[in-house]
């Protein structure tokens, strides 16, 4: 007899009951229970202590280049990661397993590593920041240098991410368009993308996500200047740090709900996609 709850057809493994459990009480204690408690900390501040302490001109200048910049890496990261996504799964070369293992750097680079990294590189008197430097580019202690770091650190997101989709697509769907009189372009366009197009989105989610909150990479290099070049996780710190609890918590709710409102929607769409191009 089908019930509601038999969405599926059951399994040769049993136990979904017993699973279940496992999963809610694990989501529960590890990312449930600590998000409910910050968010149980600003209860005890009113509506206008929350306004003031959210609107305040430097937490709205942190907000702006925390998101504006995880955005700027992420959409660079979406184009180079695919390139290099495309090259690995489609071409072998020598020093091919190398540069696929160079991709996993970041993952396994502790993040102040490759801050430090990042700034002897890019400062002033850095190899590549004594080029720069005539040219009237400054990159180290300024936006700029916060991209540098975020795209370096969300670089893997997009690669591992569209990887695997590559590796399963099937080249006989080119060759099938080729022979159906379609060009190079065209083929890219109807067939290669809207499959690889789910995966890219996740991969920018990802790397998106990761950026909001990257911290260690990101001091170094940033300068940390007040309403130019300071991220929202070191003014979270500043005001620890201060002992400006209340500020700090209501930081961390905003970032919080900034962050769950934008996978949420990056989520339906990548979900819209996916039911569009099957």
């Amino acid at each position: 007899m089908t019930t509601a709850w038999s969405l599926r057809p059951p399994s040769v493994i049993p136990g979904f009951g017993l699973t279940l459990g496992f999963t809610l009480a694990y989501l529960g204690l590890i990312v449930l229970l600590p998000l409910a408690a910050l968010v149980a900390r600003t209860s005890g501040l009113g509506p206008a202590e929350l306004w003031a302490i959210a609107t305040t001109p430097r937490v709205v200048a942190a907000f702006r280049v925390s998101f504006g910049t995880a955005l700027i890496a992420a959409v660079i990261n979406v184009f180079f990661g695919l390139l290099v996504a495309w090259v690995l799964v489609r071409y072998r070369f020598p020093g091919h397993r190398l540069v696929d293992a160079m991709v996993d750097l970041p993952f396994a680079l502790p993040t102040a590593v490759a801050g430090i990294a990042l700034t002897a590189l890019y400062a002033p008197n850095g190899w590549v920041g004594r080029l720069l430097d005539p040219l009237g580019i400054k990159v180290a202690y300024t936006p700029l240098g916060i991209i540098v770091a975020l795209t370096f650190i969300g670089l893997p997101f997009i690669v591992r991410t569209v990887q695997p989709v590559l590796q399963d697509l099937e080249v006989e769907h080119e060759e099938a368009a080729a022979s159906l009189g379609a060009g190079r372009w065209q083929t890219f366009t109807r067939v290669i993308f809207p499959a690889i197009l789910p995966a890219l989105i996740t991969g920018f989610a990802l790397a998106f996500a990761r950026g909001v909150g990257e911290y260690g990479s990101v001091i170094f290099i940033a300068g940390n200047m007040p309403a130019v070049s300071e991220i929202v996780p070191l003014l979270i710190v500043s005001k620890l740090e201060q002992f400006d609890y209340a500020g700090a918590t209501v930081l961390a709710v905003m970032m919080l709900l900034a962050s769950f409102l934008l996978l949420l929607t990056i989520n339906l769409l990548q979900h819209w996609t996916r039911s569009r191009h099957g």
